[in-house]
């Protein structure tokens, strides 16, 4: 799966390495779909943002998914992205209690319909992240 694009380089391997750390599948999928419509812009999205950026030391992934959480919210429209890093979040140890206090925050400085917005995703998150521990009780 790693190299199925053309320019397999450095970045995107260690892009991908990424993406497997905080991703429980979505955006591997996400990824496979743009191979057949864009597979230079599936290669520049595991390089830059994943391979260039998230991977950067200053902040640990909780700490960024945090950000990223916040950053995503505070758009109030970009419902799919807020989806794939709530579940990123979770899986790298953020709580519901911060994500909970990050979705307020977006309310004061991004106003109620973005906040809004985000706690109906969260809300549909929690309900995904939830049924499994249902199911096997």
């Amino acid at each position: 799966m790693m190299c199925e694009v053309p320019l397999c380089d450095e970045r995107f391997k260690k892009g991908w390495e990424k993406i497997k750390e905080i991703d429980q599948g979505i955006l591997q999928d996400f990824y496979k779909s743009l191979l057949d419509i864009s597979p230079d812009f599936a290669r520049q999205l595991v390089q830059f943002p994943f391979g260039d950026v998230y991977s950067r030391p200053a902040l640990d992934s909780r700490r960024r998914e945090l950000a990223i959480v916040s950053a995503i919210a505070a758009l109030g429209h970009a419902q799919p992205q807020l989806r794939l890093h709530l579940h990123a979040a979770i899986k790298v140890g953020c709580t519901r209690d911060e994500l909970i206090e990050v979705l307020m925050m977006t309310a004061v400085y991004s106003g109620f319909p973005a906040a809004l917005n985000a706690f109906a995703t969260f809300g549909s998150v929690l309900k995904e992240v939830e049924a499994p521990c249902k199911e096997s009780a």
